[in-house]
């Protein structure tokens, strides 16, 4: 291939190097207005009344709206339709949106949010797992919930789990605890709207979902969908954080329609903490049976999500907490138990890896304490029970191609793991700073290693329909030029340049022939969003379709002009030559003249809705995948034994891409996902006190820096999917989720100490180790979890080829 597989720059590298991309915040539209939105003050309260009259009178101000002016409620998801745009009887968060004005400039707007007077009667907040499932805690929804304060709970059985545990050999359970975090993209969010006298909206927006968007307007608005047309801007970093439709969105539109000009917000750092839609805070529990060798016989897993205020993606997210565990080992038997509380919190949603990172977590942690139990092998362990190619998973999951094994030999050899008791002698200790005394502790070395899987894009929209879930029209002009159309969004992970790299290549012509055209509901097709890591798969698999209806076209048009088969046509270096006699051969732009006037317009549409393999059960939509990628990680770490600081040294990561389209861009992905698994591991958390955010600001906020980062090994495994375009599958979510836990396997190889929770700092070290030295449990983790009357499982029984229990009769051992 001359395109494909090669390590090309990004089709607007350039643009964006110099300057030239423009963001939406640097859109200005003739007569524009500017936003603002006032936003509570209170975790939780009524409103009991609201005074604009004084903002409205300020000179300068065109218009001021509050609940009443947008009623209707939206949310991402058909079953949690709970948001306001701007809310009408109560706040449920600090930062909720109140009311909002539209002004001349941005500082006449701030004025006149102070001059608006909320009337609030405060309720008590409820700020942890703990008090949500508390009845006596005030109720954060009256509507919506499954029981009080409980949004979802999921009971689910595959298999029989009570004959797998009487298999088991060993017993182990422990409990788990993950920090919620947020996205920290350095853009902000930002949407600009007009309302023309035609009367239709145009909506701009750094927005992952347009569709979506366009779905919510139409609904709160009051509009026909086809008056609506969205844009996404290009995108300064998403990474989940811009997958629902938000409030800022609908009130600039609101604002605009009423005083009939262009209308920005622009939300500032702090806003963005607030309405972040970050990752989960999960309490997880594990109990697995496994025989002498380390197979899995039966495995019961808990998860309990702090959700924050609102539903936005959390139904899914419960589910994904549960239903990916499957995907790496052979599980014969799985119970899943999962709920998810309302609390007042700014509301959690999908995050880079989507509700697997946490459980990814828990999951990697506890087959490490057992390797280390039954004196396994971490790696050779793990090797030697994953899933086989082209399987189902005891919960109705289809595998197809799984590289993990060829993952975990490659982080093994390339960083000596086999040899890391060498690593495990003390380091010199370096010479004392400045005024620090001598020091006494020592800095250990460990190393830890960590697996994980995740979607090649979801199996179902977030509205079901029969529709397909990618499209793309392909237009090749007669001067040679090819444009390219499709709904999807660029979020910088460049999936635009996917686009442009198949179109090249199918076609032989040029990067700088091939011009894109994306996101943009009035004129692509539809896509449903970059989220779930599915525009290469999906978006791929469409342009594919479109481009070769193209290429068929012009190579009958060429092979009747040449007099030769179509089939002994190839296209390259913008020519079409024949491989039997390469003197008959016709230039590019020649070639697309030719089937013009053959045939007409020149244009080809693809699409693509991924196969249908959900199981026989409610809740099955979440999970199923065309594909499943496969990462392993090992990191090498250094631990200060007196100030508990932990040190990332090397991190080897090897990911089952199917194939790398261009392998530049998945290295670049792949180590985006090692730096935030890095920060969530160490540092990354949103915590509150007294339900205000404690650090919604990047100073106060810890996220790793360049000093942090440690070098990363990437390696790339391909396995040539049969699914995707090429062979390819995800590369954009996967490689984060096994950092966090190798990280924390590592800790325990250096110094003893078991973190069972996240982020790890530094006082959590010397607590273990405390712990440790009066010969208490070595370990900082959540000792109990909640006592919650689950409802009786749903029983699925497995699919035929799902792994099944062995015949061995064994004793039942609890160690």
């Amino acid at each position: 291939m001359r395109v494909i597989g090669k390590p090309l720059p990004k089709i607007d590298a350039w643009a964006k190097v110099i300057g030239e991309t423009k963001f939406g915040d640097d859109l200005f539209l003739p007569r524009m207005l500017y936003g603002r939105i006032l936003r509570s003050t209170y975790p939780h309260a009524r409103i009991i009344g609201i005074d604009t009259r004084e903002a409205e009178q300020l000179p300068g101000v065109f218009a001021v709206i509050t609940g009443k002016d947008l009623p209707i409620k939206f949310g991402i998801l058909p079953s949690s339709q709970d948001e306001e745009a701007l809310c009408v009887d109560k706040v449920r968060y600090v930062g909720d949106p109140v009311a909002a004005v539209a002004a001349v400039d941005e500082e006449t707007a701030d004025r006149a949010l102070e001059l608006i007077h909320v009337e609030y009667a405060p309720l008590t907040p409820v700020m942890s797992i703990k008090e949500a499932l508390d009845e006596s805690r005030d109720q954060i929804h009256a509507e919506g919930a499954d029981h009080h304060n409980i949004h979802k709970m999921v009971s689910l059985e595959f298999g029989d789990i009570a004959a797998g545990f009487a298999e088991a050999e060993y017993i182990h359970e422990s409990s788990y605890f993950y920090e919620g975090n947020t996205h920290l993209p350095m853009e902000q969010h930002v949407a600009v709207a007009q309302f023309g006298a035609d009367e239709h909206l145009t909506l701009w927006s750094s927005t992952q979902t347009p569709h979506y968007v366009h779905r919510a307007l139409a609904k709160t608005l009051g509009l026909n969908a086809s008056q609506i047309r969205v844009i996404a801007t290009p995108v300064g970093g998403g990474f989940g954080g811009k997958t629902d439709p938000f409030s800022h969105e609908i009130v600039a539109a609101k604002l605009a329609m009423l005083t009939g000009r262009p209308v920005k917000i622009a939300l500032n750092r702090e806003e963005v903490f607030y309405c972040h839609r970050g990752r989960h805070p999960v309490l997880m529990w594990v109990k697995s049976g496994v025989r002498r060798d380390g197979e899995i016989t039966a495995l019961h897993f808990r998860t309990f999500l702090d959700g924050g205020a609102y539903g936005s993606y959390g139904v899914a997210t419960t589910y994904y907490t549960g239903a990916l565990q499957t995907v790496t080992y052979k599980i014969p038997a799985y119970k899943f138990e999962g709920l998810r509380v309302f609390t007042n919190k700014p509301p959690c949603g999908p995050k880079r890896g989507h509700g697997t990172p946490q459980p990814r977590f828990a999951f990697e942690v506890h087959l490490d304490k057992i390797a280390h139990d039954l004196d396994l092998d971490p790696p050779e362990y793990r090797k030697k029970f994953v899933v086989d190619n082209f399987s189902k998973t005891v919960n109705h999951l289809t595998i197809t191609t799984c590289g993990l094994g060829e993952c975990i030999e490659k982080v093994v050899e390339a960083s000596g793991f086999a040899t890391k008791a060498e690593s495990k002698s003390p380091l010199p200790t370096p010479p004392p700073r400045a005024g620090e005394g001598e020091r006494v502790g020592a800095i250990r070395r460990g190393m830890g290693l960590a697996c994980s899987s995740y979607l090649s894009g979801a199996g179902l929209p977030i509205y079901w329909n029969e529709m397909p879930h990618s499209g793309v029209i392909v237009k090749v002009d007669r001067s040679g030029s090819v444009a390219v159309f499709c709904g999807s969004t660029d979020i910088g992970q460049g999936s635009d340049s996917l686009l442009a790299y198949i179109v090249a290549e199918e076609l032989g012509i040029d990067l700088k022939d091939v011009h894109v055209f994306t996101a943009d509901t009035q004129l692509t097709p539809v896509d449903l969003g970059s989220y779930s890591s599915r525009v290469t798969v999906m978006t791929g698999n469409a342009c594919v379709q479109a481009v070769r209806a193209v290429k068929e076209k012009i190579l009958e048009a060429v092979a009747q002009k040449l007099m030769v088969p179509a089939e002994s046509l190839v296209m390259q270096n913008r020519e079409i030559v024949c491989e039997d006699d390469e003197a008959r051969r016709i230039q590019w732009q020649d070639a697309v003249i030719l089937a013009e006037a053959k045939f007409g317009t020149l244009s080809g549409t693809g699409s693509y809705k991924p196969p249908k393999r959900a199981g026989p059960f409610k809740g099955s939509g979440v999970g199923p995948s065309p594909s499943y990628s496969y990462s392993a990680c090992v990191a090498e770490v250094s631990v200060d034994t007196e100030t508990g600081n932990v040190t990332v040294d090397k991190i080897w990561i090897a990911h089952d891409v199917g194939r790398a389209i261009n392998p530049l861009l998945v290295e670049g992905q792949t180590e985006g996902s090692v730096y935030m698994g890095l920060g969530e591991a160490l540092m990354e958390e949103q915590v509150f006190r007294r339900g205000v955010h404690k650090i919604p600001s990047m100073l106060e906020y810890k996220s790793p820096t360049t000093l942090e980062t440690p070098d990363i090994k990437t390696i790339l495994v391909e396995t040539l999917d049969p699914e995707g375009p090429y062979g390819a599958k995800e590369a954009g979510q996967g490689p984060l989720l096994p950092v966090p836990p190798a990280i924390a396997n590592a800790i325990y190889d250096a110094i003893g100490v078991r973190i069972d929770e996240v982020p790890i700092h530094p006082e959590k070290i010397l607590k273990a180790l405390e712990e440790k030295a009066k010969g208490k449990e070595a370990r900082v983790g959540p000792k109990e979890i909640p006592n919650v009357n689950f409802p009786a499982p749903i029983h699925v029984e497995p699919p035929e080829n799902a792994p099944k229990l062995g015949r061995r009769k064994l004793p039942i051992a609890s160690e």
